[in-house]
Formats: structure tokens, sequence, C-alpha cells
């Protein structure tokens, strides 16, 4: 009898970002109150996440821990097994500024400046100096269905077109996460729609997403949705069929 080759049981990816009883607490004169409450969970590599629950329910906060924009109180939040907490301020701003791409409602672009130099903002702050950054700045609207509007400023493009100038800033360092903080919020129906449809195409390539929405439909979208309610994760849902609209 020949023998059958045995092959190695490989260990299971490690999480691109894992929270640990994550913990955030807030004092408030002779108050205190926990905005997340020893939240457990991972997010994989290319996964793409809705973070929902009402106001106050600790979504916007954890956003920004796992943004490195703020810092925990107790517990740990890891990014590629690395303790966020024990990074000092210059591994802080390499991480936001390498590995994290952001998006707000409100787009945040400078109103004095053109598409093109509101998406080159980012590579000013990077360390990638190898970087051309007018060409990697076209590329990037160019990608997002922009490259007619690089010298328009914000008040000559729509709200929808705003928002992918947002997240054509956001791409343009190639992070490997996208942060967007209620993205929708300020668009139409129809825009938002269209914006998620860019989401998706992204998240295609690879890109790890992660959003915080109030609106279901929104939510749809992403493979994985995530309740909160009192700083506590109470409902972890995954879907197998992509959203059809």
């Amino acid at each position: 009898m020949s023998a059958v080759a045995e092959h190695p049981t490989l260990p299971p990816a490690k999480p691109l970002i894992s929270c640990v009883d994550l913990t955030k607490t807030y004092v408030m004169g002779e108050q205190s109150l926990n905005a997340l409450d020893k939240v457990n969970l991972d997010i994989a590599q290319g996964e793409f996440v809705a973070i929902m629950g009402p106001s106050g329910s600790g979504k916007s906060t954890l956003l920004n821990l796992i943004g490195a924009l703020d810092t925990p109180t107790s517990g740990k939040l890891l990014i590629d097994g690395v303790n966020i907490a024990e990074m000092s301020a210059d591994e802080l701003a390499n991480l936001r500024n390498r590995e994290i791409g952001f998006v707000f409602q409100q787009f945040n672009l400078l109103r004095r400046t053109t598409a093109l130099e509101n998406v080159k903002l980012p590579l000013t702050y990077s360390a990638k100096q190898d970087i051309d950054a007018n060409s990697a700045s076209r590329a990037r609207l160019e990608e997002i269905g922009l490259g007619e509007r690089l010298g328009h400023t914000p008040s000559q493009l729509s709200g929808g077109q705003q928002q992918r100038v947002a997240i054509a800033r956001a791409l343009v360092t190639d992070p490997r996460i996208i942060l967007a903080d209620e993205p929708t919020g300020a668009l139409d129906t129809e825009t938002s729609y269209e914006i998620m449809d860019l989401f998706t195409a992204l998240n295609n390539k690879g890109l790890t997403i992660i959003l915080v929405t109030h609106e279901q439909e929104i939510a749809e979208y992403a493979h994985r949705k995530l309740s909160f309610r009192d700083g506590k994760l109470v409902k972890d849902t995954r879907k197998t069929e992509a959203h059809v609209r």
C-alpha cells in the first residue's frame, strides 16, 4: 500500500484588526460613561463591515479607535497583531497615513483647492517619497470616474462628486483599510447607491472597508453587520449573498 501524503494543517489567518475587551471610558465631572464596553471582535483582510446602532451606541468611537485617532481606556486593539497602545506617536502617524484611508460625511475638502490638489494632500505627509504625487492623484481620480474634473473646486462639483474626490484622497496612499463615517449621510438616495457601488468595487479589489451608518439599506451592501447598543456589541451578522439593487 502506497503511503498517502499528509497535507499540513495551515494555521488560521491572523486577523487584520482585533479588539480584545476593548473599552473606552469618558469621564465627565464625577460621572463616567463607557462609550465602548469590553468589545471583542476580529476583522479579516478584505472584509466589508457595516457598524450600526443608535446615537451614543459606540459605533463612531470604535471607528476612531480603529483609525488610531483615539486610544482605548483598557483592553487591546491590534492591527496586524500590533497593539496600537504600544505605538509611538510617529508610528501611529505612519499607520494612519500608510495603512488607513478616511472618508467622512461632510467630505472635508479644502474649499478653494482643486480636486487634484485635494487628493494630493495626504502625499504631502507621506513617507512614500518615490511616489509621483500628480500621477498618483490623477490615477485615483480617473479610477473613481472624475478624470474630467481634476481642476474643479468643491463648489463646482455635486455632492456625489465631492464624496468621490474624498474617496480618491483616501485611496491615494494605497491603504489597506478604508474607514467611512456616514459616507452617504449628506447625499440623496440615488447618489448614495452610486457611492456604495464604488465601495463595493473597491472591496472586490481586496480593500478592507469599515463604515458607520444608520441606514439599513446602506448596511445591506456590507458582508457583515455589527450592531452596537450602550457601548456593547450586541449582534454580529454575516451574509453569504451579494447585495443586488
